[in-house]
């Protein structure tokens, strides 16, 4: 029988052997906040009348995170349902009328595990789909009734990032992605080799970060195409009739031309990677007729094995129809071999062609930066924002599409960590027929954005004038923290907001210039934190760079006191002090519900949130002195909340995930401001990541030193202060493959130093399962109350 062993009394060994332990909980204060409903998240309609409401589940249980799951070329598939292993999903629907905010009844499968609405361009129906245990079913409603119904004969096929399915611009026909009819069982793989598994290059470089979840043999391969093939097929959304549309195969891309008339497909195929994943592999870019005849060939893509560190891959890319033309694509291709690192006056062109696609294709337009997205506008223009790496700079500049070789002219520029100067993105609207474009009357456009300010973040709303460049706010957030969820006309003065204060909940309202009307009334899921106080701190670090963090503090804080505390933050690069010091978030201006970081601030600590780790320098060797700069920042931290006089400097423990895991083991590796640490997921040695990680662009045997200095493994010997190291066992991030906590904790326990070592089954590297959180933090608590509270057990609060 297995034995509830206390986590106080496992530590008191010398030494622990590896072992089963069953899943414990903390206090039960803790297990009812950790498991708080989250606030609906809102989906609302092209035609901007109809909004719906979705319930999440914020943790599911460990049987559902353990279900039976092919790991395959990058993803994962659940087997039984033919989708992505734990998708997002939710649990209810709720439609609400914005026009009087009335709501409409909707019935929904019984235990359902919803997708996200699939809008019709009229707004007059969703599809949606609802994961069952034998597969996903696809669902069509009606949005003004809220009647529902099941497609009969449609197993969708969701795996891929593809959505599963994609209404037509007549509002009444869908595209879907479904299980071909009778493809039979999944292929065995024999118990005899055929023979060795064999890889081979000739000598071309192709450089690949440490991905995860590759295929790794031919059974791999053979098992790909039986879960990711699937049947195109036209369904009528009145009869429910299926129709399908062309032969199976692995579709990333199905898209309808605006007229309606042609059908933009990329389907992959062999030869496969083992060092690549599946948005890597040879791809076929066509336009069909309406009878999946092939009418035209946009590119015939090659494995992409040979694209440039921080490069892109050559050919077409990008490809999409222009919404303000009947059947016209446009796509980019870089001029520069896809080489970041190569000199070219250009890197990239928009490229342009259109039905019936007899002549050749038109350059429309050269980009001096990296391209990265286009909007259109309604005037034969288009939006384009670039990006340069070395300067780290975003531009949006306007392009006239119909003036080839004209100037482009820039809108916008600005640092990409510059999130003070962030002008918004575009406010984009859908026309009826399915046209999606920049909401945009004359030469106005909206644009909607954060609002990062040295108080935290304020939402707003702009109107900019394309014409003189000038733009007048229409909205800002003022009392609290009031989100922009849909902006609801093309004036921008009617406005759906997800409105907060400290005191307040968070909640939804119709936003009528000053005219504010609440849609709905949810109650404060963690009542536990009531009484948390928080505040943003400003300060310093020795060299000058301006930092922050939010200072959490226990309901039953008593001015005056000092308390342990424990820090937890996450290092970004940036190239200057400026943007280094810019704060960002709306902690301090929110209503107090706790991550599940957090949460410790009910365990009597006082918590060091969201602490800026920043390594300022330039982007090529800014790593070159990050040790130094992560101890500046650390110091910084723990001196201003010592001298607030909240933090007993002997009882700080320091806490991260992944590159802040990673963070914490240098801290611990080359200072003594800690006293106990926890890592989850994180990655130690860097020699394991040996062709860049994080923003590093220099390979292992490009910078042996950096490497070497950066990695904590390497420094096992120097951690004297305790810690504990967590990852999941089925991790899924690139670079943190499980075997990096196992080796560190094997490197920390052979030098003598204090070590536990926690593996979460079936877990990936972002933590799902509700007894899997309800553990973590049973551990955490358990750690830090050792090493902090000396004497101290686990309290119920």
């Amino acid at each position: 029988m297995l034995l509830r062993i206390s986590a106080l009394a496992v530590l008191a060994t010398t030494f622990l052997v590896a072992a089963d332990f069953p899943y414990q909980q903390p206090p039960k204060s803790v297990v009812q906040a950790l498991n708080a409903p989250p606030t609906p998240v809102v989906s609302v309609s092209p035609q901007r009348d109809y909004a719906v409401f979705m319930q999440q589940v914020r943790y599911p249980a460990i049987a559902e995170v353990a279900q039976p799951m092919l790991r395959l070329a990058g993803i994962r598939i659940d087997t039984n349902t033919n989708a992505m292993h734990l998708a997002a999903s939710y649990t209810s629907y709720a439609i609400r009328r914005l026009s009087d905010g009335g709501e409409v009844k909707i019935v929904t499968p019984a235990d359902a595990k919803l997708g996200a609405p699939i809008w019709s361009p009229d707004g007059k129906q969703f599809a949606f789909t609802d994961t069952t245990k034998k597969g996903v079913e696809l669902w069509i409603a009606t949005t003004a009734t809220g009647q529902s119904r099941r497609i009969e004969g449609a197993v969708v096929n969701a795996v891929g990032a593809a959505p599963p399915a994609e209404w037509m611009g007549d509002n009444k026909t869908l595209i879907a992605r479904l299980v071909p009819s009778g493809r039979g069982a999944p292929p065995a793989e024999t118990s005899i080799p055929k023979g060795p598994h064999v890889q081979e290059s000739l000598g071309h470089a192709g450089p690949a970060p440490t991905y995860e979840d590759l295929l790794s043999t031919p059974h791999d391969e053979d098992l790909f195409d039986y879960y990711a093939t699937a049947q195109l097929a036209y369904i009528d959304s009145a009869s429910g009739k299926v129709s399908p549309l062309g032969s199976p195969a692995i579709f990333t891309l199905f898209r309808p031309s605006p007229d309606e008339k042609h059908l933009m497909i990329s389907r992959l195929h062999r030869p496969y990677s083992y060092q690549l994943p599946m948005n890597a592999f040879p791809a076929e870019v066509e336009v069909w007729d309406r009878a999946a005849k092939v009418e035209y060939k946009i590119a015939s893509l090659p494995l992409a094995d040979r694209v440039p560190l921080a490069g892109v891959r050559t050919g077409p890319r990008s490809y999409t129809w222009l919404p303000t033309k009947p059947a016209t694509l446009t796509w980019v291709e870089a001029l520069d071999g896809g080489n970041p690192k190569e000199k070219a006056p250009n890197r990239d062109r928009i490229m342009s062609d259109a039905a019936p696609f007899r002549d050749e294709p038109q350059e429309v337009a050269r980009i001096k930066e990296r391209f990265r997205n286009m909007q259109p506008l309604a005037d034969g223009k288009a939006l384009v924002e670039d990006y340069e790496r070395l300067s780290r700079v975003i531009r949006t500049m306007e392009v006239d599409l119909d003036k080839p070789g004209s100037d482009a002219r820039v809108i916008s520029s600005r640092n990409e960590r510059d999130a003070y100067h962030d002008p918004g993105a575009p406010v984009m609207k859908t026309a009826p027929d399915g046209r999606r474009m920049v909401a945009q009357t004359g030469e106005q456009i909206l644009l909607s954005g954060l609002g990062a300010s040295p108080s935290g973040d304020k939402p707003f709303v702009d109107r900019l004038d394309l014409g003189t460049g000038k733009s007048a706010r229409v909205f800002q957030s003022e009392e609290g923290f009031e989100a922009v969820e849909a902006v609801l006309d093309d004036s921008g003065t009617r406005l759906l907001t997800r409105r907060e204060s400290p005191t307040t909940p968070p909640n939804y309202f119709i936003r009528t210039g000053a005219t504010l009307k609440q849609l709905t009334h949810y109650a404060d899921p963690m009542p536990q934190a009531s009484g948390v106080k928080k505040q943003l701190v400003t300060y310093k670090r020795a060299d000058g760079v301006p930092l922050s963090f939010t200072l959490y503090l226990p309901p039953d804080y008593k001015p005056g006191t000092r308390l342990p505390a424990v820090l937890w933050a996450y290092p970004y690069e940036f190239s200057d002090a400026d943007t280094a010091g810019q704060v960002t978030g709306h902690e301090a201006q929110s209503f107090t519900l706790l991550s599940y970081h957090q949460l410790f601030v009910l365990q009597g600590y006082a918590l060091i949130d969201n602490a800026a780790m920043p390594i300022v320098g330039d982007p090529d060797t800014v790593n070159n002195t990050y040790v130094e700069q992560l101890q500046m920042d650390a110091q910084a931290a723990i001196d201003k909340a010592v001298d607030l006089g909240v933090v007993d400097r002997e009882r700080v423990g320091v806490f991260g995930h992944s590159y802040g895991a990673f963070m914490t083991a240098n801290l611990l590796a080359h200072t003594n401001l800690f006293h106990a640490g926890v890592a989850e997921s994180g990655a130690y040695n860097r020699t394991l990541t040996p062709f860049g990680f994080q923003s590093e662009r220099r390979t292992f045997w490009e910078a042996e030193d950096v490497y070497t200095k950066m990695s904590p493994f390497w420094f096992a010997d120097k951690i004297r202060t305790p810690i504990l190291l967590i990852h999941g066992e089925a991790d899924d991030n690139t670079g943190t493959f499980p075997i990096q906590s196992e080796r560190m904790y094997a490197a920390i326990r052979g030098n003598g130093g204090t070590v536990r070592l926690v593996m979460l089954p079936n877990e990936a590297h972002g933590y799902r399962g509700k007894e899997t959180m309800e553990h973590v933090l049973y551990e955490e608590l358990s750690w830090f109350d050792r090493f902090l509270k000396p004497g101290a057990t686990l309290t119920e609060k």
